[in-house]
């Protein structure tokens, strides 16, 4: 026997067995037996996606705040109109002065006849005054220096961390 002979019977009996495995007689009946029930059989059912509640809105009010590594005042607003400013310490100081201006809310406004507009401001103990133009509030000596019926315009004299003083306007809003 040759070798090539020999090669051509082992391929000829490698091909007649990979072929009777594709034959008729294989038993491929409980195959698509076994392949139906498991299509017919259904576990479950998708849930759906569940429902989701609305996010309360969250309006981001930070960014009008002073950046933190800022100085908390300008250099060049040392001087007003060529006026150094300073605040009146030996003036009485008045009752809402004693509130940081953080804790001091406009709850309304009144315009009596003859007299001139004046602000309703409730402290941090819950007490309520009535304030004008000129009048002081918040620890910062700051006076009042314009208010309507949704506003109280401030501007307080602060320390700027080099001895001296400067202007720094604040509001208090009308609270709802």
């Amino acid at each position: 026997m040759n070798v090539t002979t020999l090669k051509h019977g082992a391929a000829v009996v490698l091909l007649a067995t990979l072929l009777s495995g594709c034959s008729e007689s294989a038993d491929l009946g409980t195959l698509r037996d076994e392949i139906q029930r498991i299509r017919a059989d259904v576990r479950g059912r998708i849930e759906p996606p569940p429902e989701f509640k609305p996010i309360a809105l969250y309006t981001y009010s930070a960014h009008l705040l002073r950046e933190p590594f800022r100085l908390a005042v300008e250099p060049e607003k040392e001087q007003q109109d060529g006026i150094a400013v300073e605040p009146d310490l030996n003036r009485l100081r008045e009752p809402l002065e004693d509130f940081n201006f953080d804790v001091l809310r406009m709850v309304g406004s009144m315009n009596p006849q003859g007299k001139p507009m004046q602000a309703l401001i409730r402290d941090g103990l819950g007490n309520i005054s009535r304030v004008q133009v000129g009048h002081f509030l918040g620890k910062n000596h700051g006076r009042i220096t314009a208010l309507d019926e949704g506003h109280v315009a401030v501007t307080e004299i602060i320390p700027d961390g080099r001895g001296g003083w400067v202007e720094r306007p604040r509001v208090i809003m009308l609270s709802e």
